[in-house]
């Protein structure tokens, strides 16, 4: 089998007229054709950012105890850790952080972020979209609209109408499908643009090393004798030949040529082949899959990649013992953060500030650090804290911004936001204009979101 987006079709017979149809008519977009001819003939705005690198903490991290401590609020409030002064004088991380510390004049902090919802569906989708459209929560019931691409979906879309994709897809995810529970959340694809532009997916496992899921082979089929790809096109062009379908098989075109260089390329294939970076960075960025996921996600920026999103976790509310459910910390928070998730996303993300700079990839690569929402101010009796769509935190580096700077305040138990409230759509709309998207283009799209780019990043 070979997994192209979410339409499944088999390599010998191609894919069944029903799947063709389906994948031709998600990508037209409502649009008309003069509407797709302007569209690809906008010039892109100047923009500095080349690439956007998504750390998207699943769960919902603790503002308190990552980015914006409150040493003055009661115990019960701002838990046992202390804060600790940084590089950048007045700004505070707390105490599990000091790699950061060393570098908060690459990053800019947002502290006056705040949701919608304290569903972990429907906030990851309103993080992952900057809408509520079409979330579906746990009540298993979506809300009204239509579902909304992701971000990454949209900058892969708009990247694709100006011809600025290299030979890897445009929009690649490191880490498995988010999920609560067993629902997977709405927000992680191509929603209204289509499958064509839903995430291009690669696992990390530190036993086995990168995997690409989507590219399933039967078992008789290896790499090596795909180097033959005449085979292959002639399938494909058989589909091509049958009238009715004509169209939409050139819609496959794009992807069809992505799925076969992932496969035939050693210039494509190297971008995710982590042996070829030396040990001693390997364990700069932390031998977990996390360290070595944002490891991996330089690479693809480095690569050209427009958007690349990694994965801390791929599921939420799990119980208290059963696994990692990311960073949903209802139980032994203040333990699962000194032993496991703080020293790991210290190393890992300063490892890849550090990194992305040395190479000068920093300025030209927006990095994004958020989950969907925050955590209760206020500990509860399990040690852990609850979850929080009031007020949280996010990080934001490079791609054009400033560092060093501290957007928006929460009040003194980081409860509210005192200063400059902030929305995911105001993330959203920073990105896009980081990226370079007009709001012409985003308007024909129909990608527009309801939020202001952050202004004060620059």
């Amino acid at each position: 089998m070979l997994l192209l987006g979410q339409h499944r079709t088999r390599t010998c017979q191609g894919p069944t007229r029903r799947a063709l149809l389906q994948i031709g008519a998600s990508t037209v977009l409502g649009l008309s054709l003069p509407d797709l001819l302007r569209a690809r003939q906008q010039p892109a705005a100047a923009a500095p950012a080349r690439s956007v690198l998504l750390l998207w903490l699943w769960g919902g991290p603790a503002q308190l105890d990552t980015w914006d401590p409150k040493p003055a609020a009661p115990l019960e409030f701002r838990g046992p850790f202390s804060s600790i002064p940084t590089r950048v004088p007045g700004t505070r991380l707390a105490e599990l952080f000091p790699q950061l510390a060393k570098q908060a004049d690459r990053f800019s902090i947002l502290r006056s972020l705040r949701t919608t919802s304290n569903d972990h569906g429907v906030a990851g989708t309103i993080g992952l979209t900057g809408s509520a459209a079409g979330a579906v929560g746990l009540n298993g019931l979506p809300l009204p609209g239509s579902a909304r691409p992701t971000t990454g979906s949209v900058v892969a879309r708009v990247r694709s109408a100006t011809g600025r994709v290299g030979k890897l897809p445009p929009f690649m995810v490191v880490g498995g499908k988010l999920h609560q529970g067993k629902r997977p959340i709405v927000g992680e694809g191509g929603g209204a643009l289509g499958g064509l532009y839903d995430p291009f997916r690669l696992q990390y496992d530190p036993e086995h090393g990168t995997q690409v899921p989507a590219l399933q082979l039967p078992a008789n089929i290896t790499p090596e004798r795909l180097a033959d790809r005449a085979g292959l096109v002639r399938a494909f062009d058989r589909l091509e030949r049958r009238g009715d379908e004509a169209r939409a098989s050139r819609a496959l075109t794009d992807y069809r040529s992505q799925a076969f260089a992932m496969l035939t390329s050693p210039a494509a294939r190297k971008a995710f082949d982590l042996a070829r970076e030396p040990d001693g960075l390997k364990r700069r960025y932390g031998l977990t899959r996390f360290g070595q996921s944002c490891l991996l996600g330089r690479r693809l920026v480095e690569a050209g990649v427009p958007f690349v999103q990694v994965n801390w976790s791929d599921h939420v509310e799990a119980e208290e013992d059963s696994g990692d459910g990311g960073w949903d910390h209802h139980y032994r928070n203040f333990q699962i953060m000194q032993d496991r998730h703080a020293p790991w996303l210290d190393q890992a993300l300063s490892a890849l500030l550090e990194d992305l700079s040395g190479r000068g990839l920093l300025k030209t690569t927006l990095v994004i650090v958020m989950g969907e929402f925050g955590r209760s101010p206020k500990v509860n009796d399990k040690a852990g804290r609850d979850h929080w769509e009031h007020c949280y935190s996010a990080l934001i580096a490079g791609g054009g911004t400033r560092g060093g700077r501290v957007v928006g305040a929460s009040d003194a138990r980081a409860a509210h936001p005192a200063d400059r409230p902030l929305s995911p759509a105001d993330v959203a709309a920073t990105v896009q204009q980081a990226i370079g998207i007009t709001s012409e283009q985003s308007q024909t799209l129909g990608v527009a979101v309801n939020g202001k780019a952050i202004e004060e990043l620059y």
